[in-house]
């Protein structure tokens, strides 16, 4: 029974549980996932009005580094976007237009959470 046995698997592919060793990140790469991160958190920001909580949080996985970005907007469902970039895509850095588009599209979803919420049953306050 091969499926029992730890060992088993292709050469070169990370056994159960055990991390990939290809896909540990240097400090460096490490310090540039932080702020490419840092940055899509600060353009979703600018994107929302007062009241929306943005964070982010970088982990690590069976798979390598996991960067999560999510919004929580004052009413409705928290949303997300999680990336795993891998060494190749630090070194080159992440493009100004990728990180434009997370942030965007995090603060387009969080704003229509909000609309889905409130419906079209709202009574404006002034005109």
């Amino acid at each position: 029974m091969n499926g029992n046995n730890p060992y088993a698997g292709a050469p070169g592919v990370a056994g159960a549980g055990q991390p990939s060793a290809n896909r540990e990140l240097t400090v460096e790469q490490m310090d540039a996932l932080r702020r490419a991160v840092a940055g899509i958190v600060s353009r979703t920001e600018s994107y929302l009005p007062e009241g929306f909580a943005v964070g982010s949080e970088l982990s690590t996985g069976s798979n390598g580094p996991l960067a999560t970005v999510a919004v929580h907007p004052p009413v409705g469902h928290p949303v997300s976007a999680g990336f795993s970039p891998d060494a190749d895509e630090l070194d080159a850095g992440l493009t100004d237009e990728d990180r434009n588009e997370v942030a965007r599209g995090l603060a387009a979803t969080a704003a229509f959470q909000v609309m889905s919420a409130v419906g079209d049953d709202l009574t404006p306050a002034a005109r």
